[in-house]
């Protein structure tokens, strides 16, 4: 049984940020920015738009080739910073598609989470013959959480706006769903979080007055050290590991769809996988969106002239810290 991704939807607000407008903000060179950070541009979603919201946009796009009450799940899977807390995305998606014959619910593991998704819908659409149609979809407005006075959340900067959703079913569809690898290091725990709004330290005005609604880094140097060693080898691990389980080895990989990272890390990922850069997707015009990197990746594969057969892995990792590939193949050309 092949289970297939039949189609991708995107959505990007129209309000753009540039390298230089970013060096206004927080001091770095535009040239350090284009270079190191390896953003050119990302987008900015202004107070009307929200996760749901854009997850919704990306997931219109998929109702050109799936009827809404044909869809029978709708799982959301982009950022955990949405328009409330303790709310689901998932059940706005739902109505607001129409998909009334729908079961909705959320997967949450931050930038990892879509090469997780791709597997949960696999093994859902095995598992139940009563399930056809599942809609991936994710939205992330990460870019306002971040505070660009803190130097400490620094390597956040990248992190943007927009929408991406995916229809997974048996149909006829563009790339097979093959196997996937998860590897979790959970001694990351405490190191990347908005402090505040939890249930450890509530919103108050000495949280507000103290900047700890936004998303920061415990201690940056520490955890540099602990991570630099694990991060790239743990990203090859995983890929590796789809690959093997889906029955072929890394010199098969024809395209790389990973998070959006610093150029060097991500030169360093390709390096370390015998790849070119040109068999990746590196999303420098767009940024870091939480989980829909990969997602936003394989919506732009049709700009590789990919052929029946080739093979394609969607990787990230999320703070915590978790890595994850899926290995996905070209159903036609």
């Amino acid at each position: 049984m092949m289970i297939q991704v039949v189609k991708t939807g995107v959505y990007f607000p129209p309000e753009v940020e540039t390298a230089k407008d970013l060096e206004a903000k927080t001091g770095i060179p535009e040239q350090v920015i284009i270079e190191k950070f390896g953003l050119h541009e990302k987008h900015i979603a202004d107070s009307s738009e929200h996760a749901a919201d854009m997850a919704i946009k990306a997931a219109t796009q998929l109702l050109d080739v799936v009827d809404p009450l044909d869809i029978d799940v709708i799982i959301y899977f982009g950022s955990p910073y949405k328009e409330y807390q303790v709310w689901s995305c998932a059940t706005k998606i739902q109505h607001e598609l129409g998909a009334k014959n729908a079961y909705a619910f959320e997967m949450m593991n931050v930038s990892s989470c879509f090469p997780i998704a791709l597997k949960v819908a696999k093994d859902m659409l095995s598992a139940d013959e009563s399930i056809r149609n599942i809609v991936l979809a994710g939205g992330c407005k990460e870019s306002q959480i971040i505070d660009y006075e803190n130097p400490r959340s620094r390597f956040m900067f990248n992190f943007a706006d927009g929408g991406a959703a995916a229809l997974i079913s048996r149909s006829e569809g563009e790339f097979e769903i093959l196997d996937s690898s998860i590897k979790t290091d959970g001694s990351f725990y405490d190191d990347i979080k908005v402090p505040a709004g939890g249930s450890v330290l509530p919103a108050s005005h000495d949280t507000v007055e103290n900047r700890l609604h936004a998303i920061d880094v415990k201690d940056p140097a520490d955890m540099k050290e602990r991570l630099d060693p694990v991060s790239v080898p743990s990203f090859i691990h995983v890929v590796k590991e789809a690959v093997k389980k889906s029955g072929y080895t890394t010199e098969d990989i024809k395209l790389l769809l990973p998070l959006h990272t610093k150029k060097s890390m991500f030169r360093e990922l390709l390096t370390s996988l015998e790849l070119t850069e040109d068999q990746a997707i590196y999303l420098d015009h767009h940024g870091h969106m939480s989980a829909l990197d990969p997602c936003i990746g394989l919506n732009f594969s049709s700009q590789k002239n990919l052929k029946k057969g080739d093979l394609v892995v969607a990787v990230s990792a999320g703070t915590g810290y978790t890595w994850a590939a899926t290995t996905l193949r070209k159903t036609k050309d």
